[in-house]
């Protein structure tokens, strides 16, 4: 893993942007915390990926885009779909497999998708992103509006052949490709150095301007992608940023009953990136407290606000109907005549 540059300069922002950016991220932390529960008492008709642990990354970098910016997510998709302005009711609605889902309850927490957002969907595929994104950025270059497209992918699918094939054609046809490295040190089950030779960051050198930073740090990550996106609009072609981050949570929920007592990580390491000097959210917290921007008071009404919010969700998630399974041969083949 590539060591983070600790020298990036953070471009100072404003009181009311730094609130937004812990609400965002306090937003992604307690509705994910809320389907810890949800996925125990058995209320959700499928497994989730959480994204806990690395909402600085999401956060961070969609802080820069707007709806006319795309974005290709991940299996662990919840973070990004939130971040880039995705509706959180819409999104619970579709983990519930509900007909109110922003995809009617046929994609489930693992393909949620908002275009007009520019959310262009997460993805069980590991690795599919990156060409998605490489197509959106070609089609971005040829309307020739600044629009750019952003990559989010993990240490793991940086394995696949079409990261390089992507970072490829990017790099030769200058396109507005950032793709974003969520390197989180873990592929699925397994650790990422047992199965990944060489640094990561090395392989984009190659192609592109590579920036290394700490992944918890939001404001690292905005500055970071904001210089690429600066440049992509620029039409000075791709950008690789790599965030050193860690998750918190498993591979997915209940992970333990797959891995039949086995581990691939200490309970230490674990506690590690929790404390208030690692965990993105507290770092934030802190940040705010620190610089007189929010009191204690009133960094818990933001807590409670967003704590509220997260019920709502549910709430509407659950007064939802069903899916309409008669949906997905017309979503597949078309309407029938």
């Amino acid at each position: 893993m590539a060591t983070p540059r600790t020298d990036v300069r953070e471009p100072a922002v404003d009181d009311a942007t730094a609130r937004t950016l812990h609400e965002r991220m306090l937003l992604i932390r307690r509705a994910e915390e809320r389907l810890i529960v949800a996925c125990a008492d058995g209320s959700l008709p499928g497994g989730v990926h959480l994204y806990i642990g690395e909402e600085a990354v999401a956060v961070g970098a969609c802080s820069v885009l707007t709806d006319r910016d795309y974005i290709t997510s991940t299996h662990r998709g919840h973070g990004h779909f939130l971040a880039k302005g995705g509706d959180l009711d819409a999104m619970f609605a579709e983990i519930w497999g509900k007909a109110t889902g922003i995809c009617k309850g046929m994609g489930g927490s693992m393909h949620v998708a908002d275009v007009s957002k520019g959310i262009l969907g997460a993805n069980g595929i590991v690795g599919a992103g990156f060409a998605i994104a490489t197509g959106a950025a070609w089609g971005a270059r040829l309307e020739g509006e600044g629009r750019v497209a952003t990559c989010f992918f993990g240490d793991g699918a940086a394995n696949q052949g079409s990261f390089m094939e992507s970072m490829n054609v990017s790099a030769a046809w200058e396109l507005p490709t950032v793709f974003l490295c969520e390197n989180n040190g873990v592929s699925e089950f397994t650790v990422t150095s047992t199965v990944t030779g060489g640094v990561l960051a090395d392989r984009a050198r190659a192609f592109m301007p590579v920036e290394v930073v700490d992944g918890n740090d939001v404001l690292a990550v905005r500055a970071a992608v904001g210089a690429a996106v600066e440049r992509a609009r620029a039409g000075g072609g791709p950008s690789y940023v790599e965030a050193t981050t860690y998750r918190i949570r498993g591979h997915l929920e209940a992970e333990q009953h797959m891995l039949g007592g086995g581990t691939y990580r200490s309970a230490d390491e674990i506690a590690a990136w929790q404390a208030d000097d690692r965990d993105p959210v507290l770092r934030s917290a802190r940040r705010l407290l620190d610089a007189g921007i929010c009191d204690a008071a009133e960094l818990e009404r933001i807590d409670a606000d967003v704590r509220a919010r997260v019920e709502a969700a549910v709430a509407f998630a659950e007064a939802g109907p069903a899916a309409d399974p008669e949906l997905a041969p017309q979503l597949m083949f078309g309407p029938t005549a």
